[in-house]
């Protein structure tokens, strides 16, 4: 297959600062509208946690143009689909229809991004919705764990630190001008990109963006860069006790590094090696299935704009809480002191270079694809410098990044289950 490159990926700027990254896919009849824009929970005040997330499920509740019902009965009459989200740093947008419908998508789009209503019965519509999710949060060990995982890992003044679904007393306090005045200070079309994949003509479709975007004004709001945490010098740890349930949930880990950390890509091998590769790495061989300590357990390194997690989870027995977490210490304590053996090394890499073309399948994956490399700056021909990038890793540089980022004897650790263990 042909790696997504500068030779077939179009990128221009629209004179209102909208970036535009276009690639054409005519082997398949769907197109994919990906996006996001600069403004996101990180905008949002402590007091009111949520808000980001809620106005951006607002969006698509009703516009100048069409209703709530009117908006869906468009989509679904086409076999359509738009969504609106807000994470942390940005609210990313995404669409999928077939290429004979991607003006109405964006159109729809548009709408619902630049000409919003908010109607109030709506709105407390969604704030049901998002009250009744936080109460079944409030009953899922998982989702507390890596709430609670946050609160611990991040200090106070830290974005990452507050949940972006808010909580209930704040979502509860929210009012529908909070929303209005949120997106009046945010949304604008500066630092706003688009990506389009599939079956369209590239200058069919950058016609059809500034028609719909083209005349759309608004500065983003001015924001520092997400800033960095201290490391975590001692075991900070947390218990939530949700009385009734059978299993306990752990999230162990520390702020790891941002997605533009040059060891990023070494992190991401030292993760694959820890807890991915195969049934979840060597967490999954020896916490999983070696010691039967754990359900699943498996470990994540986010990345993103700022200093994401780096994660180790597994559900246990809550019997087997402090022996899984020695167990998963352990392993966290291997990684950082001993070189990875040369075919374990070899093994990781070639799964990580083998997934690519599996990512790369659909437009979804090759939209998400070029999204990042627009977010990270990492070049057009990052994917076609990939399998090198990852080849030129040692088992020196995982050890290094290891002992940079992990450490087994200061955590934070987050345990959430039936009992205070």
């Amino acid at each position: 297959m042909s790696i997504p490159g500068p030779h077939d990926i179009t990128r221009c700027e629209l004179p209102n600062g909208i970036v535009v990254l276009v690639r054409e896919n005519h082997s398949s009849p769907a197109v994919i509208v990906n996006g996001y824009l600069p403004v996101g929970g990180y905008d949002e005040r402590p007091e009111q946690a949520g808000l980001a997330a809620f106005t951006a499920d607002a969006l698509m509740r009703g516009t100048a143009k069409r209703t709530f019902e009117q908006i869906y009965e468009a989509l679904e009459s086409v076999g359509a689909s738009v969504d609106v989200s807000s994470g942390t740093y940005s609210t990313g947008f995404g669409a999928k229809s077939l290429a004979e419908d991607v003006p109405l998508v964006l159109d729809v789009l548009s709408d619902a991004l630049r000409s919003p209503t908010f109607p109030p019965d709506e709105i407390e519509k969604l704030r049901g919705e998002i009250l009744t999710d936080l109460e079944e949060r409030a009953h899922d060990t998982r989702r507390m764990a890596n709430l609670a995982f946050h609160e611990l890992a991040y200090p106070e003044w830290h974005p990452y630190a507050h949940s972006l679904l808010g909580y209930s007393e704040t979502v509860g306090a929210l009012q529908r001008d909070d929303l209005a005045e949120f997106y009046a200070s945010g949304y604008g079309a500066q630092g706003m990109v688009i990506v389009v994949v599939g079956g369209v003509k590239t200058a069919n479709v950058l016609a059809q963006i500034e028609e719909a975007f083209g005349d759309w004004e608004g500065c983003r709001r001015a924001r520092a860069p997400l800033p960095d945490v201290p490391p975590i010098t001692e075991v900070c740890k947390g218990v939530i006790t949700i009385p009734g349930k059978t299993q306990a949930d752990l999230v162990l880990g520390y702020p790891g590094p941002p997605r533009t950390d040059p060891e990023f890509l070494d992190a991401m091998v030292c993760n694959t090696i820890l807890g991915v590769f195969g049934l979840m790495g060597r967490l999954g061989e020896n916490v999983r299935d070696a010691q039967g300590l754990a359900y699943y357990s498996y470990s994540r390194v986010d990345g993103g704009p700022g200093p994401g997690p780096w994660r180790i989870v597994a559900g246990v027995d809550p019997a087997n809480v402090e022996q899984a977490v020695a167990s998963m210490r352990d392993e966290i304590r291997r990684i950082c002191e001993e070189l990875v053996e040369v075919e374990e090394l070899a093994d990781n890499k070639a799964f990580i270079t083998g997934s690519l073309p599996l990512r790369l399948e659909t437009n979804e994956g090759v939209a998400h694809s070029i999204i990042s490399m627009e977010r990270y700056n990492l070049g057009l021909d990052y994917l076609e410098r990939y399998a090198d990038l990852i080849g030129e890793i040692t088992a020196e540089r995982v050890q290094a990044v290891a002992a940079r980022w992990l450490d087994p004897d200061a955590y934070a650790l987050a345990v959430a289950g039936p009992s205070a263990e």
